[in-house]
């Protein structure tokens, strides 16, 4: 998938998507299953580490301060690359990255890339077109490799396979060795592993991303829980890192607070089981490392976020996916409903950002309840919520919503803007619901209503607004008679009971 293709399926197919999801109970079940896990593991992760809140505001102000000074500290990171033995590509776009990928790629004569998880690759869709010129890339990141094998994209950043089972991953490993598996997690699990080790060995060149990038070091940080990270970046001759440009912490003092940050917002780990740090390619005198490391930095519509004074923050971003565990839209329907690289709620917001395209890509904004979990889960304290609320309010002021919607909204307006309307529209309403009702309730509602009456009732409105009921009884406690009040009896000084 190019993307221009995914831009249009982002909008067109988003309805269809989410009827989709929400029919597929098997779906249902796995994500709320393991989003449920993640966030309980989260959630007790900070209890024990304790003074969270204090944690997150500091894990903000370092984020804040990278992104507020995101020229000076690019500069300190790649000029201290380079003095490690690095080579720097500053890529404004996707296409551009690739183009660099791909020259590197066939002055080594590449024909196998073994690539550790990369959302940034998935984002200018690397693999698609390593497969045009008839370049193997392999997934090494167990979920990733699942997926290639099932021909799907990540659902989830960092569970990428969180809606499979281990009957359907058997069934993939299956057909993929022509041997029969039990459905059983050590077993699929040792396959895999005995599977993924020839790449390693034999791949021309090792792909990773970058969890963070050290600026006074110029120390690239993989965070992973199953060593593949280290095997591609290390066994392969040459190692290539696609980072976006945000992806900077200032010193290892701000490192620490970010990874203490991450692996307990992502999986609730104190750490998590490999956490590498890459200075440059391998030095004279070293058993291990590449011979060369090449770093590839991508904008791709991230720059234009900068100076924003509402999304700006959303380069903050740590990539945990806590908001995604805590978004209760993401939690019924997964992440392919999105028909993007980056879902739930940072990529409603992240998406049409990057791409820069709210007629399609905008009606991501929508796919949220506004409810505020996603900041509260969020480590960094990224507002998603209101940028959620501006995106739609950018789609209304660029007239992109449709006419039906625009004119809703206007006789609405105007309803409420006007006491007499507006008591014609609340007192007709009663009467027009009529046909509709059933023991107290809109079961099956008209029109946009039935988006709603799919999925729950709608409670019928009653004859007497509370209004009216508020005016009824200020009348009623105004005509009231007046009640003579009881004389109060003396006070007894003896302490003694009154007799009676």
């Amino acid at each position: 998938m190019n993307q221009v293709d995914e831009k249009q399926l982002i909008g067109t197919g988003l309805k269809k998507r989410t009827e989709e999801a929400l029919a597929d109970q098997f779906l249902r079940k796995a994500v709320a299953f393991t989003t449920e896990k993640l966030k309980s593991a989260k959630l007790q992760a900070a209890e024990d580490f304790g003074h969270w809140e204090e944690w997150r505001e500091r894990g903000k102000q370092i984020r804040k301060h990278v992104i507020e000074n995101l020229d000076y500290y690019l500069t300190q990171f790649t000029d201290n690359v380079a003095k490690a033995g690095g080579h720097v590509y500053f890529c404004k776009t996707g296409d551009e990255a690739v183009k660099i990928f791909m020259e590197l790629a066939e002055e080594r004569r590449a024909k196998l890339v073994a690539k550790g998880k990369s959302m940034v690759s998935e984002e200018i869709h690397l693999n698609h077109h390593l497969h045009e010129k008839g370049i193997e890339a392999i997934e090494t990141d167990l979920g990733e490799y699942i997926l290639q094998l099932a021909k799907e994209t990540p659902s989830h950043l960092i569970i990428p396979a969180i809606h499979k089972n281990k009957q359907q991953i058997a069934e993939l490993f299956n057909n993929e060795s022509g041997e029969q598996f039990p459905p059983e997690t050590k077993v699929l699990a040792g396959y895999a592993r005995q599977r993924l080790r020839n790449y390693f060995l034999e791949a021309d060149i090792g792909l990773t991303g970058c969890n963070f990038g050290v600026a006074e070091s110029g120390s690239i940080t993989l965070v992973e829980n199953e060593g593949n990270g280290r095997m591609v970046s290390t066994i392969p001759k040459t190692h290539v890192v696609i980072m976006g440009m945000e992806r900077l912490v200032p010193t290892y003092e701000d490192l620490e607070v970010v990874l203490n940050l991450l692996a307990r917002s992502a999986t609730g780990q104190k750490l998590t089981s490999y956490t590498s740090m890459i200075t440059g390619p391998r030095r004279e005198g070293e058993a291990d490392g590449p011979e060369e490391l090449h770093l590839i930095i991508l904008d791709n519509g991230r720059s234009a976020q900068l100076g924003d004074p509402v999304f700006q923050d959303v380069l903050h971003c740590i990539r945990c996916a806590a908001c995604m565990n805590a978004c209760p839209v993401y939690r019924h329907v997964g992440g392919h409903t999105y028909g993007s690289v980056y879902s739930g709620p940072i990529g409603a917001v992240l998406t049409p950002l990057l791409q820069q395209d709210m007629k399609e890509a905008g009606q991501l904004a929508y796919a949220s309840s506004l409810c505020g979990a996603c900041y509260e889960a969020c480590p960094v304290k990224i507002p998603l919520h209101d940028m959620l609320v501006q995106l739609r309010a950018r789609k209304v002021k660029m007239g992109l919503t449709p006419l039906a919607e625009r004119a809703a909204f206007k006789s609405f307006q105007t309803a409420f803007g006007n006491v007499t309307l507006y008591k014609m529209a609340t007192k007709s309403a009663y009467y027009l619901q009529k046909p509709f009702i059933s023991k107290g309730y809109i079961k099956k509602g008209p029109g946009p209503m039935s988006g709603w009456t799919q999925s729950r009732f709608f409670p019928m409105k009653p004859k007497q607004s509370f209004r009216e009921r508020w005016e009824a009884l200020q009348k009623e406690l105004k005509n009231a008679p007046v009640v003579a009040k009881a004389p109060e009896a003396p006070a007894n000084k003896g302490g003694k009971p009154h007799e009676h």
